[in-house]
């Protein structure tokens, strides 16, 4: 893909995430890698609202640049310390998308951070999931670092953060994306669940296995999705690709 694709696909991202109500304020980061190495990112600037992030003015970043901080459109020190350390360590996590969506973050809260395989959705993720339950507070670069030295299985491509929130990784937008809804899709149907207080139906260990394989098989919808969603947007007229 070209750099005018790349930051297009980013910036929907945002905007998606303003209409599904995963936003956080002026909080929370994406990014993008955008050389081979996977050193040099695209990512949100520092304190600009999602809805008003724009292909043109995601900032790119050097990982390796020890002065990103002092330079006059520095990002925020928690993306600095996330993003710049995965982008630094993680070459496979080429997009990364890091928020506090509602049912991502309550499961993030529980003791017991496991999503168990209910439904298809849930099965999904059977095996796939890095739970890091060792937060120490804000994003900044140690914490950052912490974080990042954890996702080491490129098949385990979503961190519940404890106490935190969630951060999807991927080798494009379309399937950092589409692995993001689907994650909050299955945190909502076992949070909703739990909720009802009664036994849960859980999958057998080669049932879900199975079934997790047949799911992250289905590669040719998740270009489709984002396709799809950024129609969305250009029909409501969203103005991510300013």
């Amino acid at each position: 893909m070209t750099e005018s694709q790349d930051r297009a696909d980013l910036a929907a991202a945002f905007h998606l995430a303003v209409r599904m109500n995963w936003h956080e304020g002026v909080a929370n980061h994406f990014s993008l890698a955008t050389n081979d190495a996977g050193t040099r990112f695209l990512i949100n600037p520092n304190a600009v609202h999602f809805s008003h992030v724009t292909a043109s003015n995601l900032l790119e970043l050097d990982a390796n640049d020890p002065t990103t901080l002092d330079q006059p459109n520095a990002p925020d020190p928690t993306a600095w310390g996330l993003h710049g350390a995965l982008h630094r360590h993680v070459p496979w996590a080429r997009c990364a998308l890091h928020l506090h969506p509602k049912y991502s973050t309550v499961l993030a809260s529980l003791a017991d951070s496991s999503l168990p395989p209910i439904d298809q959705n849930c099965a999904m993720f059977y095996d796939r999931v890095v739970i890091d339950d060792g937060y120490t507070g804000l994003a900044f670069e140690e914490e950052g670092e912490r974080i990042c030295k954890q996702f080491t299985d490129p098949r385990k491509t979503v961190m519940v953060m404890g106490n935190h929130g969630v951060m999807v990784v991927g080798p494009s937008v379309a399937e950092a994306w589409n692995t993001l809804y689907y994650f909050e899709r299955a945190a909502e149907t076992y949070i909703t669940a739990l909720s009802t207080g009664r036994p849960l139906r859980v999958l057998s260990h080669n049932i879900a296995l199975k079934t997790a394989e047949e799911m992250n098989a289905q590669t040719n919808l998740t270009a489709a999705h984002l396709a799809e969603m950024r129609r969305i947007l250009d029909a409501e007229g969203a103005a991510y690709l300013q």
